[in-house]
């Protein structure tokens, strides 16, 4: 994310992938298919659900997709929006087979429960790219998405070494039936254990729901006044209620106040990085909305083109790992972000209007 990823021209992008060969290395498809046009040269439909609207992250993911539809060449349908209810998921996803998509990018927020209708795609031969999240089980043909695991290990490293090792920790955890919310909770409580066994930490499932987080946080404050860090998984839903309760209590004071309270967030949000000039919050990992965006239309049109990947490092500076039965999943690079570099022009947060 630090690298400057506008200098990757959309054109340049799809062009290796469609110049595969034998022996070609991961960043590029390992066998070539078909020409990816119909009889009258259009291109297949290419389908995407939007997860939710109630993110700033997930709004900013949103805006990027037309845009990469156009410079990647994509036919794409119109966006469906499943609002974080998987039932509606299954239901969208059923409504664009029938329409005719030949690839579902998707992104449940409910990694177990999706499982039936990922076999009902493979069984009608349409591929599904996962974006942000890794089914639980079902086939998909690439997972777009960072290391979650990392998210939690970073933000770890960071509030422990801020609270000097000593002090105590509200965590919001995200949705615990996702992949990401497991991956950020797992790695944040193993880091904490390990390396900053002096620090208490409160951990409070959430659902990715910035109301449960705030009265979480509020019933925290009133047990344990002297709580002096928060880990939030998600900036896009926590941010705001979260200094709006700190704020109430006059508790949304600079960094040098013996009363700051140490925080770090996921996202990457413009919100955030101006919550971290400000001074009210310390640090995000950026979670790279463009190139989730960005690289989930590649992959499915690769798909449709009847490409296929292999595990190693890509022409993007990430690297396409197996997750085991056969899924993988392209990691994308999500840097922590503090004061010292929130003004880096590269990261997409800055870049949302410009």
């Amino acid at each position: 994310m630090i690298l400057n990823r506008r200098a990757v021209v959309s054109v340049a992008v799809v062009a290796a992938f469609a110049a595969a060969t034998a022996g070609c290395n991961s960043s590029e498809p390992s066998s070539t298919g078909g020409s990816g046009t119909d009889a009258g040269g259009k291109q297949p439909p290419i389908a995407v659900d939007l997860p939710r609207a109630d993110s700033d992250f997930w709004n900013s993911y949103a805006k990027y997709i037309p845009q990469y539809a156009q410079e990647t060449g994509i036919n794409m349908m119109t966006p469906t929006n499943s609002q974080n209810d998987i039932a509606k998921l299954v239901a969208n996803a059923q409504a664009l087979t029938a329409q005719g998509a030949k690839a579902i990018v998707m992104a449940p927020q409910d990694t177990g429960a999706i499982a039936t209708t990922l076999t009902m795609l493979e069984t009608k031969k349409i591929p599904v790219i996962s974006v942000d999240t890794r089914p639980d089980k079902g086939k998909v043909f690439m997972v777009v998405r960072a290391d979650n695991r990392a998210y939690g290990q970073k933000a770890c490293e960071f509030l422990g070494e801020k609270l000097g090792g000593k002090g105590k920790v509200v965590e919001f955890q995200g949705s615990l039936s996702s992949v990401n919310g497991r991956d950020r909770s797992e790695a944040f409580a193993e880091c904490m254990k390990s390396k900053f066994p002096g620090i208490t930490i409160f951990e409070e499932p959430t659902e990715w729901e910035g109301a449960k987080a705030s009265a979480a946080l509020q019933t925290r404050l009133a047990q344990h006044p002297d709580i002096n860090g928060i880990y939030m998984q998600a900036g896009g839903v926590f941010l705001a209620p979260t200094l709006q309760l700190l704020k109430s209590k006059n508790l949304l004071v600079a960094p040098t106040d013996p009363k700051h309270i140490f925080i770090v967030s996921n996202d990457g949000i413009p919100q955030e990085f101006d919550a971290i000039r400000k001074g009210e919050i310390d640090a995000t990992v950026s979670q790279p909305a463009d190139l989730y965006a960005k690289y989930a239309l590649v992959y499915a049109k690769a798909a449709v083109d009847g490409k296929t990947f292999t595990p190693g490092p890509t022409d993007h500076d990430s690297t396409i790992i197996d997750v085991g039965n056969g899924v993988l999943e392209d990691q994308l690079p999500a840097p922590l972000v503090t004061k010292d570099n929130v003004d880096d022009a590269s990261l997409w947060g800055n870049q949302i209007g410009k």
